[in-house]
């Protein structure tokens, strides 16, 4: 196989098209948007407040529930 992209791209969709079908290729490539924003600034605000302790005891309850 080449690792000229344009062609692995087409080969892809190709691929996709034959195993989903024109509609399932389409719906399966929109699964991924590149979206917006910023990710690492986002996760630092959200998990400000979250201690390495608080990771460890959320991991041990889960655990203990299966």
């Amino acid at each position: 196989m080449t690792n000229n992209l344009a062609v692995i791209r087409e080969k892809g969709f190709e691929a996709l098209t034959k195993a989903l079908g024109p509609s399932g290729m389409a719906l399966f490539i929109w699964q991924f948007d590149n979206g917006s924003g910023n990710y690492t600034e986002e996760r630092d605000e959200l998990l400000k407040s979250v201690s390495l302790d608080d990771i460890v005891d959320s991991i041990k309850k889960r655990k203990s529930q299966l």
